[in-house]
């Protein structure tokens, strides 16, 4: 079966994993995906991930990560640009998210990079997700 939107998806896979209190969640692979949760690990948003390799595109397994074990370390994570509504922004114009105290995606032409690297390296591009 199809999907609109892949990214959409893994996203609600981790927040419902989360809410679950799951160590860990298994996503259908993609390079898009696997940059997305690279990024997360180097914000620190997740513990880590690995792509398990199948007879079909593989599984991205993500490790979640949680406060005292407890507390998810995400306390939301909410998709922005969407098929039907792509949010596209320049340099200039790249959102905060909880005043620098969140972190939002970007899918820029250098690869999938956070706010702040994007802001530093002065390019836009198109707004995946916020994640607090």
């Amino acid at each position: 079966m199809s999907m609109t939107d892949p990214i959409a998806d893994m996203l609600t896979r981790i927040r419902n994993a989360n809410m679950a209190r799951l160590q860990k969640v298994d996503i259908p692979s993609s390079n898009l995906k696997v940059n997305l949760a690279n990024v997360l690990k180097a914000e620190g948003f997740i513990k880590n991930y690995k792509v398990i390799a199948d007879s079909r595109q593989g599984v991205l397994r993500v490790y979640l990560k949680y406060i005292d074990e407890k507390d998810p370390v995400i306390n939301e994570i909410k998709r922005v640009s969407k098929p039907g509504s792509r949010v596209y922004v320049g340099s200039d114009k790249i959102p905060s998210v909880k005043n620098g105290m969140g972190v939002a995606i970007l899918s820029t032409s250098k690869g999938l990079i956070t706010d702040k690297s994007a802001r530093e390296a002065g390019v836009g591009g198109e707004v995946l997700c916020t994640v607090w």
